[in-house]
C-alpha cells in the first residue's frame, strides 16, 4: 500500500516513506514466526539466554579437563547463531581461538567419508553388499578360524568386520571383546569416551629408536592404553599402500557377530571410494567439501601452509601443558585424517539435516542425498555400540539415538545423530538434533528445511568426551526456539 501512495515521493516525503518501509520490514521480520527474513536478522538476539548458559557450560568443561582452546558453533534451522572461541589456539604466541580456528576433527572424519559413500551408492557406483575385493583386490581373503568370510563395505561402516583397531595383538583385542561382551555395560565415565573410540592415536615405532621409546624433557610417556600406532610418523604416499598396516592381520572376530570399533577399517574403506569414484581418494574428498562449501576443510599435512592452524597439547607424567609429537595422518585419511572449523562443520550437519528432510515438496532444491539414503545411514544398526551414549547404537558412520519415553513425566530421549573424535592434542563432536516432527504443523513447514539444531565442538586437548555438552547446548537452543 504504501509503495502506490508514496510512488515517486520527493524531499522530506522520501525520507518518510523510506523510515515507513524499514519499520514496516522490520515489523514483519519480528513478528512473523517461523519466517526466514526473521532468522535471519534476528537469529542470534533471540538465542542470547541459550548462548549464555551454553557459554558459561562450555567454560566449564574447559576448565575441567584444562583445554587451552576450545571453539564452537551452533545453528537453528540452518542459521549459525552462535559461533566463538575461548582461549587460546597457540599458548606459546597467545593466539586466540576464533570461529576460524582450524583443528583436528579426529573421527568426525568418518561421517566426512560416509557421505562420499553414500552419494557413489546412490549414483549405482558402489554397491554395499559385494567383497570388498570385488573393488581393492590387493586386500587378501578373510578366514575366521578356517571358514572363508565375506567383508562387505556395508559392514565396514558399521565396524562389523572384525578388523583390528590400533592394538596389534588380536588375541588380546579378543579376551577383551569377550570379557566385555561378558559383563554388563558400564555408564559414560566423566563425559568421556572410552579409549577405542578413535582416534588418531599413533605411535612412534620401536624400530625407529632402537626398540625403546623415544625420550625428551618434559614429555608424556606413552600410557599402556595407547598401542604405538597412536603415534605413527610414516608418511605413506598412497591409501594402498597404508594397508600394509593391517591388511594380513587375523580378524579378530567373524564378520557381522560383533562390534568392534576400528579406524583401519575406514582405511580400506578409502581404497572402496578410490576404485569406486576413479579417483583418488583425497581428490575426490577434497571434490565433494567444494560442492558442499566446505572450503576450510583439508587432509591435515604438515608441509603447506593451513591459515588458523592451532597447535595441540596434553599433559605430561608431571601435569605441565606440553605440545604433542609429531604425526602424520596419512595412514587413516578416511577415519581421523582431516582438519576444519566449526563453520565448515556446520555446513556439513546442515547439509545432511536438509537431505533427510527434504522430501514430498516441490518448493525446495533437492537435498545433496537423497532423504531414504540418509534415512539408512542414521539409522541405528543391530549388534553394534555408540560407546559415546550408551542409549544409541551405532549406524552407518554416525552413532544414532532414537526417540523413545517409557512413561509419563519420565526421560524424552530425542532422536539425534553426532561423532565424536579424538585424536592427538585434539578432540571434536558433532550433533544433529532434528525437529521433533508434529503432524499437525508437518505440512506447512515442508518448506523451510533444515529444521533442527546442530551443535560442534572443537578443541586443542585430547582425551575431552563432548558429546554429552554438545547434546545439553543443542537442548538449551531448541528450547529457546520453541519460545519463538
Amino acid at each position: 500500500m504504501f509503495s502506490r501512495v508514496l510512488r515517486r515521493p520527493r524531499g522530506p516525503a522520501l525520507w518518510l516513506s523510506l523510515g515507513l518501509g524499514l519499520a514496516v520490514a522490520a515489523a514483519r521480520d519480528t513478528e512473523e514466526a517461523g519466517d526466514g527474513g526473521e532468522r535471519r536478522r534476528g537469529g542470534r538476539e533471540t538465542y542470547s539466554r541459550a548462548t549464555e548458559r551454553s557459554r558459561e557450560l562450555l567454560r566449564r568443561i574447559k576448565d575441567e579437563v584444562g583445554s587451552p582452546g576450545v571453539v564452537v558453533g551452533v545453528s537453528v534451522d540452518g542459521e549459525a547463531v552462535w559461533t566463538e572461541g575461548l582461549g587460546f589456539a597457540d599458548v606459546e604466541n597467545r593466539v586466540p581461538c576464533t570461529a576460524e580456528t582450524v583443528m583436528r576433527v579426529a573421527s568426525i572424519s568418518k561421517s566426512f567419508t560416509m557421505a562420499a559413500i553414500a552419494k557413489l551408492w546412490e549414483d549405482g557406483r558402489l554397491n554395499l553388499d559385494l567383497p570388498v575385493q570385488e573393488y581393492v583386490p590387493e586386500f587378501p581373503e578373510k578366514e575366521f578360524e578356517g571358514e572363508k568370510v565375506t567383508l562387505t563395505t556395508r559392514l565396514l561402516v558399521s565396524h562389523l568386520s572384525g578388523i583390528r583397531h590400533y592394538e596389534k595383538d588380536v588375541q588380546k583385542t579378543r579376551n577383551k571383546v569377550a570379557k566385555k561382551g561378558s559383563e554388563p555395560a558400564a555408564p559414560e565415565a566423566a563425559n568421556r569416551p572410552p579409549v577405542a573410540a578413535d582416534e588418531q592415536e599413533s605411535a612412534v615405532s620401536k624400530a625407529e629408536s632402537g626398540g625403546k621409546e623415544p625420550k625428551s624433557r618434559g614429555a608424556r610417556k606413552r600410557s599402556p592404553a595407547e598401542p604405538e600406532e597412536f603415534y605413527i610418523k610414516e608418511k605413506f604416499e598412497t591409501v594402498i599402500e597404508s594397508l600394509e598396516l593391517f591388511k594380513n592381520d587375523p580378524l579378530v572376530f567373524k564378520p557381522g557377530s560383533q562390534f568392534l570399533y576400528s579406524t583401519h577399517a575406514w582405511t580400506l574403506l578409502s581404497a572402496v571410494v578410490e576404485r569406486a569414484s576413479g579417483q583418488t581418494f583425497l581428490e575426490h574428498m577434497l571434490k565433494m567439501f567444494r560442492e558442499l562449501g566446505m572450503r576450510s576443510t583439508l587432509p591435515e599435512e604438515h608441509e603447506p601452509i593451513i591459515y588458523n592452524r592451532a597447535r595441540f597439547y596434553t599433559f605430561n607424567d608431571k601435569k605441565r601443558l606440553v605440545n604433542t609429537p609429531y604425526v602424520d595422518n596419512s595412514c587413516k585419511w578416511a577415519g581421523g585424517g582431516f582438519v576444519s572449523t566449526v563453520g565448515d562443520l556446520l555446513t556439513f550437519g546442515n547439509v545432511l539435516l536438509y537431505s533427510y528432510q527434504a522430501r514430498g515438496t516441490s518448493q525446495l532444491l533437492p537435498g545433496y542425498l537423497k532423504p531414504d539414503t540418509i534415512s539408512m545411514v542414521w539409522r541405528p544398526v543391530p549388534n553394534t555400540e555408540m560407546s559415546w551414549d550408551k542409549d544409541g547404537k551405532y549406524a552407518m558412520g554416525w552413532g544414532a539415538v532414537e526417540s523413545k519415553q517409557a512413561c509419563g513425566q519420565c526421560q524424552h530421549q530425542r532422536h539425534y545423530v553426532s561423532h565424536t573424535g579424538a585424536a592427538v592434542g585434539a578432540s571434536s563432536v558433532l550433533l544433529i538434533l532434528p525437529e521433533e516432527e508434529n503432524p499437525s504443523t508437518l505440512n506447512n513447514k515442508m518448506a523451510s528445511a533444515p529444521r533442527g539444531v546442530v551443535v560442534t565442538i572443537i578443541s586443542n586437548m585430547q582425551a575431552t568426551g563432548l558429546n554429552s555438552t554438545a547434546l545439553k547446548i543443542a537442548l538449551e537452543f531448541e528450547k529457546d526456539k520453541s519460545r519463538r
